[in-house]
Order: C-alpha cells, then structure tokens, then sequence
C-alpha cells in the first residue's frame, strides 16, 4: 500500500512541478513555445511541460507522439537524457532535441526539422 501511496505523492509531485514550469518557463523554452503554440507552426497542436510517466517533457505534439525538447545547461548528464529517451521511445515517442543556441539561432531549421519529423511519422504509421 506504500507504493501506491508513494506513486500519487509522485505523480502529485510531477503534475504541480509542471504547472511551475508553465508558469515560469526558461527563456529559450518560453521562446520555442511562441512558435510552437496556437498550432502556428504547420497547424500543429503542441503542449508544454507535460507530465508523461515519471519525466516532464518540454513540448509534445501527441498526434505525431513527438517530443521536442530544448537543452539547455541541465541537460549536462548525457546518461540520464539517454536513458530518459529510450523509456519516451519505448512508449512509442520520438524525441527531438534542440539545443539552446540553435534554437536562439538557428529557429527556422528548427522549425524545419520539427516539421519533418512529424512528416516523417506520418509516412511510418
């Protein structure tokens, strides 16, 4: 019975850590996420800090199960991000990851690249 009362802790955990997120996003995340909202990019629906498991994802697009995520220095531990993207696969998700500067500079081949993603599904489904 601990177990299950530990997992709602968790996912209580999860859900309000989220809504933080939401509502304090990083600069680069806040600058992805003004692209990507309001279906503006290829009439997309993406969401944002989306509680999927035990991870928080930056950005999903559940239609194409594609996750965009922006790396910024958290992102250090190149471990826990692998092992984080083969559980999201696992689950049937694809996962983009942008880092900061790309996505400071680079946007359109970001936006390029999230556009042929969900393409790409499109044809492998």
């Amino acid at each position: 019975m601990a177990s299950v009362a530990h997992n709602l802790n968790m996912d209580d955990w999860l859900q309000s850590r989220a809504k933080q997120m939401r509502r304090e996003p990083v600069h680069y995340e806040r600058r992805l996420w003004g692209l990507l909202r309001d279906r503006r990019l290829a009439g997309l629906k993406f969401r944002r800090q989306m509680v999927i498991g035990r991870y928080i994802v930056d950005f999903v697009c559940l239609r194409h199960r594609l996750i965009v995520e922006a790396d910024g220095p958290q992102h250090d531990d190149q471990i826990e991000d692998a092992e984080r993207d083969a559980w999201l696969r696992e689950q049937g998700f694809w996962v983009l990851r942008f880092p900061n500067g790309m996505i400071g500079n680079q946007r359109e081949a970001v936006l390029s690249a999230i556009v042929a993603a969900t393409e790409e599904r499109l044809t492998r489904d």
